[in-house]
């Protein structure tokens, strides 16, 4: 992966430094149809906040937001997988359209999967992996989590803008 980018968790920020950072993802631009897969950036992230399971990200590359990303502990079965123990969810993963196609989709699922093995010790937790799901009219996104090192695991069903793949990687 050519593209780097930070996780800026924004649980750890003070005030200041996380309004800045908010007011970043309340400017990200989703790409023509996006809508039918991701929610509104700047809402995902102050739900994240709002609840102790959920740990809300940036995405920042060279010193600005790029997308955002929300790691969630005992939720996995809402991407299809079969418990919520073993694994983190990975939802409301999104690069802004101006920044998409240049890796920074890859770097920051693979980065994604770090934090949340992090957290994991951290935390004590029994999570193995992270989970995801992402729809099958978004190969892009596909692409993206498969460079990332994800493995597809089946279809899912389950979700709001037709079927999913369920994709897995392990810690």
């Amino acid at each position: 992966m050519s593209a780097h980018v930070w996780l800026i968790s924004l649980r750890d920020l003070d005030g200041d430094a996380r309004a800045i950072k908010l007011g970043e993802a309340a400017g990200l631009e989703l790409g023509e149809g996006q809508e039918r897969f991701v929610g509104d950036p700047l809402r995902m992230m102050l739900l994240g906040l709002e609840e102790d399971s959920r740990f809300p990200y940036v995405l920042d590359a060279g010193g600005s937001a790029v997308g955002v990303a929300t790691l969630q502990a005992g939720a996995a079965r809402a991407a299809g997988w079969a418990d919520d123990e073993s694994a983190w969810l990975l939802r409301g993963f999104l690069i802004d359209r101006r920044h998409q196609g240049r890796g920074f989709g890859a770097a920051g699922a693979d980065a994604a999967v770090r934090e949340a093995a992090r957290l994991t010790l951290r935390q004590g937790g029994a999570q193995r992996g992270v989970v995801l799901s992402v729809n099958e009219a978004n190969p892009a996104g596909q692409a993206a989590y498969r460079k990332a090192g994800f493995e597809d695991r089946g279809q899912y069903l389950g979700g709001d803008a037709g079927p999913q793949r369920i994709m897995y990687r392990a810690f």
